[in-house]
């Protein structure tokens, strides 16, 4: 049976300092994305040389996958969604690793693009939520129901850009106290800072439907470098026969990087909302007329 090790890389020489069985052999590898960073969570199988599927595993998070295996050959599968399925062959030997040279995947071909010129975002259909951790326990979820946004799509997507504006007072967390706390300058201020706004500064394929799109939001007189990590769902026909492009993105936002530092609200030594906030978007954009 073969025994999957999981580790943070200590070397590069092949060996990695694992000790090996009595004679058994091993497996190193290292699986990078298209700009050479390491692949998290990489889907890696091993089959030996009848077919048969010998070990299964994760790359972890410096793109490394470690085996002990019996002796022989085999193959080395990788795949990731947005990326071109990689095969490697390689021979085990007792009482040494095989060592895989690291490797880029490809990115996958992307589904059809939005044509290049303006799109604006529908509100109708689009939405802006957001969660926070409560006194270190549950998770508090809410939106912004005031927001107003342009796609730029250039010729080649990479030369786009996203302009995206909302408005604070809509935050809304189905509890008015709350939320009329979050609005009060302890929190939000709304009075003095009313809108927060993302402008985009690159738009970075990883691979398939997957985008990183990177760039400054402004919160709170504050301005931040954010990343959205971003995954394109395609093009398709709204109801009334127009055009629509959909995507969905996350982030995640530290509140003291804002100044949002709710210093009256400390029980127990726990934080009352807590340090990192998760930002989900579902978004549709319509051709700008």
């Amino acid at each position: 049976m073969a025994l999957v090790l999981l580790r943070r890389w200590k070397g590069s020489s092949g060996q990695g300092g694992v000790r090996l069985p009595d004679g058994a052999g091993g497996l190193d590898c290292q699986v990078l994305d298209p700009v050479q960073l390491p692949l998290y969570r990489a889907d890696v199988s091993v089959r030996d040389a009848s077919g048969r599927e010998v070990l299964t595993g994760q790359t972890d998070p410096h793109g490394r996958f470690t085996a002990t295996l019996a002796p022989g050959d085999y193959v080395l599968a990788v795949t990731c969604e947005g990326f071109r399925p990689v095969r490697r062959p390689f021979t085990c030997v007792p009482g040494a690793h095989a060592t895989v040279e690291p490797f880029a995947m490809e990115p996958a071909p992307a589904p059809t693009l939005p044509t290049p010129g303006a799109w604006r975002i529908d509100p109708d259909h689009t939405a802006v939520r957001f969660a926070a951790r409560h006194i270190g326990l549950a998770q508090v979820h809410g939106r912004f129901n005031g927001f107003e946004g342009t796609l730029w799509v250039g010729d080649r997507m990479e030369e786009s850009r996203l302009d995206v504006v909302i408005e604070t007072a809509s935050i809304d967390t189905g509890v008015r106290q709350r939320d009329e706390h979050l609005r009060s300058a302890e929190f939000l201020g709304v009075a003095q800072y009313p809108y927060m706004q993302f402008t985009s500064e690159r738009f970075v394929h990883r691979g398939g439907p997957r985008w990183s799109v990177q760039g400054v939001l402004n919160l709170h007189g504050v301005s931040r470098n954010v990343a959205l990590d971003t995954r394109y769902l395609g093009i398709g026909t709204g109801i009334m026969g127009e055009t629509r492009a959909a995507c969905s993105a996350v982030t995640e936002l530290h509140r003291e990087d804002f100044t949002l530092n709710w210093k009256s609200m400390i029980q127990r030594g726990i934080a009352m909302i807590g340090a990192t906030i998760r930002v989900e978007l579902d978004i549709q954009a319509v051709p700008q007329s």
